[in-house]
């Protein structure tokens, strides 16, 4: 039988372009109105077809078009403009330099369910990763030694749209991740790199994608492997997608799968910085590796882990929390559990109000809570509703000294 290979074809950049396909895939254009400009001028339609995609008009862009841009003395002089100010951001000092140098440093590790960075990277829903997004962003311009870790989702978060009489329906267009501002993380042999996670009793395996961000990378994980089942593969499918069992399933993938990939890239993380309670499950596997490598009791783990650990909610209501079955949450931990050396019940107790309370639900931002040292609402009044909404989980603490705190929602203002 003849083997059939897919392939694209893709118009070829002269020369003189060359560095735009670098300048296509760090997101650093999307701060700089040069850059912006630029795409725009290499074709005004396609780009706004496009969303705003550069590596996708890349792909697209007619050779002929590509050969008088490359023969036009004003657009190149555009271009090195652009590359001067592109290479002047990266090599003047930053905020973090000049207040602790550039000498090694612990990394900081953000982990999100969404990044809202721009339109041509739609893995976001609202204003959870449209601060995730802006947060990365900040970090590069202050030169923070941070990297981001969240999912890499096929069809990303769904579209709306009303018909004649009126109805709403969503629509879930699948994403061409060839033509997205992303790369694949390869490994020493040349393969792109992935990670084993068990979940729910069974080995997962998801591929590592990697998108710049400035000085910033953020690595993303991505469970449709065709060695992996359909159901597995699907994991990663939608942002928010699926019932409660799946969204269990891309929070295991989140915060112990996106930890991995950090161990398999180099990285220890001396700060694992939960954006809402999706990754809380990070902070287990922290646990399990401080046991395992330095010889701890689970409580000495967990007391050393969460010295390192910060949470912020984002969620002023008890409705918005994630929360899932006791059935769930012993069917996908066991393993973790059983590494752990703790029973069921001691398990369940992190992610309870009410540790005695045997029907509560597990509350992933009750897990958060317990697991962390430093935690957040995202403005003065969201912190005095936290500390209210979470009071419970500190018995014998005055509402007022509930250690939450309060850090009011920036935005990135480029």
């Amino acid at each position: 039988m003849n083997q059939v290979r897919s392939f694209m074809v893709m118009p070829s950049l002269p020369e003189p372009l060359r560095p735009i396909r670098d300048l296509a895939y760090n997101l650093w254009w999307t701060w700089s109105s040069e850059a912006f400009e630029l795409f725009r001028r290499m074709d005004v339609d396609l780009w706004r077809e496009l969303k705003h995609n550069p590596v996708a008009m890349l792909a697209r862009i007619r050779q002929e078009r590509l050969d008088r841009l490359a023969a036009d003395p004003a657009f190149i002089a555009a271009l090195h403009r652009v590359l001067r100010e592109m290479e002047a951001y990266f090599e003047q000092p930053t905020w973090f330099d000049k207040h602790y140098g550039k000498r090694p440093t612990g990394t900081i590790a953000y982990f999100s369910a969404e990044f809202g960075l721009h339109e041509c990277l739609p893995i976001y829903s609202g204003g959870l990763g449209t601060l995730a997004g802006d947060h990365l962003k900040s970090a590069s311009d202050l030169g923070l030694p941070l990297v981001g870790v969240g999912l890499m989702y096929r069809q990303g978060y769904f579209h709306q749209y009303l018909t004649q009489d009126g109805y709403q329906f969503e629509d879930y267009p699948e994403l061409d991740f060839s033509t997205l501002p992303i790369n694949m993380v390869r490994n020493e042999q040349g393969q792109q790199l992935s990670v084993v996670v068990d979940v729910g009793g069974h080995e997962v395996r998801a591929l590592v994608w990697k998108t710049v961000v400035g000085r910033v990378v953020l690595y993303l994980l991505d469970t449709n492997v065709p060695t992996n089942r359909p159901e597995d593969r699907d994991i990663t499918a939608r942002l928010y997608g699926g019932d409660q069992e799946n969204r269990i399933r891309q929070e295991v993938i989140l915060g112990i799968g996106g930890l991995r990939a950090l161990a398999a890239v180099g990285i220890e993380p001396s700060v694992c910085h939960m954006n809402e309670g999706h990754s809380a499950f990070l902070a287990v596997e922290r646990i399990h590796e401080r046991m395992r490598n330095s010889g701890l009791s689970f409580e000495e783990a967990r007391e050393l882990v969460a010295t390192g650990t910060v949470f912020t909610t984002h969620t002023p209501v008890p409705a918005g929390i994630d929360t899932f079955p006791m059935s769930l949450v012993t069917r996908y931990l066991a393993s973790y559990r059983h590494a752990l050396g703790i029973s069921e019940q001691q398990l369940l107790e992190l992610g309870r109000i009410n540790p005695n309370d045997t029907h509560e639900p597990f509350s992933m931002a009750v897990l958060a809570l317990r697991l962390s040292h430093l935690s957040n609402g995202v403005s003065r009044l969201h912190g005095e509703v936290s500390r209210k909404m979470f009071s419970a989980v500190y018995p014998g603490v005055p509402v007022n000294e509930v250690p939450i705190t309060s850090i009011t929602n920036g935005v990135h203002i480029r």
